[in-house]
């Protein structure tokens, strides 16, 4: 069996303009583009207008959703993108496309990061056109697919649009917090509240710091121990626990010893149950609460420390 081999074909030996060569041919054979895509794709028009603009191609998938489709044959570049997502904002398509000869990896990364963040139902693609011969064959393109929206990309998405979301209900919690120290806790008043979840003050004692601390669900305040050195933080906090009955009877709530044998540091905490971030009309009664538990617990624990050397 003869065996050939693949010749690379220059694109610009097949169309030598892309408006009138490439997308004029891809119009024609829109099919091609289908294929790569697994996509049924109908024609609608060339130079679809957006506004002054034109997309190169609009198309229709089997769902009656618009597909704008941008043709670069050279290396991608900043104008196509912004093109790319102008004429489908405009054009109020759900899937753009951008075929090219050369993708950028810096362009790559972004049509991932846009199939993370755009609405489960619109995708964008990146496709790569080379055209291959074999022997005297008549020349034949190619398109593949370098970037594209997957199961993976909007799980992603999802994790960082919820996350982002709970930066913003963090910082509105710690506003709050931080309004009601004022009158409760002044030496807390003057932080700034973040989108972490937890805002610490120092215990007057290095190595040691009171945490105000938010989840989803529930809430602490905690005495947490690093000294730097994992064993000096054992011996620190198996002393004051030699002391326990006495903090939790002067505490008069229940609180959780943890050594953290596995981690450098330990903890002491009171934990907040009934309400978190989740719960916000809950807020003003668990930042109140937090606020004014947290004075008794530094009440308690500032005589302890003070008798460690």
């Amino acid at each position: 069996m003869a065996i050939s081999r693949l010749q690379k074909v220059q694109l610009r030996e097949l169309w030598a303009h892309e408006a009138h060569g490439f997308t004029k041919w891809l119009a024609e054979n829109i099919d091609f583009l289908g294929e790569a895509l697994n996509l049924e794709l109908t024609l609608i028009e060339r130079e679809a207008a957006a506004g002054p603009f034109t997309a190169d191609i609009l198309a229709e998938d089997s769902d009656g959703n618009y597909v704008i489709i941008e043709n670069q044959l050279e290396q991608t570049d900043h104008d196509h993108l912004g093109k790319l997502i102008t004429y489908l904002s405009n054009l109020e398509a759900k899937k753009a496309v951008w075929i090219t000869r050369a993708p950028r990896p810096e362009h790559e990364k972004a049509i991932h990061w846009l199939n993370e963040v755009i609405p489960a139902d619109t995708a964008f693609y990146l496709i790569k056109l080379e055209a291959y011969r074999i022997d005297q064959s008549a020349p034949a393109p190619l398109l593949s697919i370098v970037a594209g929206p997957s199961t993976e990309s909007k799980r992603v998405g999802i994790q960082k649009k919820e996350l982002a979301e709970r930066h913003i209900l963090r910082l509105e919690f710690w506003k709050g917090l931080l309004e009601r120290a004022k009158t409760i806790a002044p030496s807390l008043a003057n932080r700034t509240p973040s989108k972490d979840n937890w805002i610490s003050v120092g215990a007057g004692k290095s190595g040691f710091s009171y945490s105000y601390v938010i989840r989803m669900e529930d809430a602490h305040i905690e005495l947490y121990i690093d000294v730097g050195e994992a064993d000096r933080n054992k011996q620190l906090f198996d002393t004051l626990a030699t002391n326990k009955d006495d903090i939790q009877r002067a505490f008069g709530k229940p609180l959780e010893w943890q050594r953290l044998d596995e981690k450098r540091g330990c903890r002491i905490r009171h934990v907040f149950s009934s309400s978190g971030l989740s719960n916000q009309e809950r807020w003003p009664e668990l930042q109140q609460h937090m606020l004014e538990t947290m004075v008794s617990f530094q009440r308690v624990f500032r005589e302890e420390l003070n008798k460690l050397r």
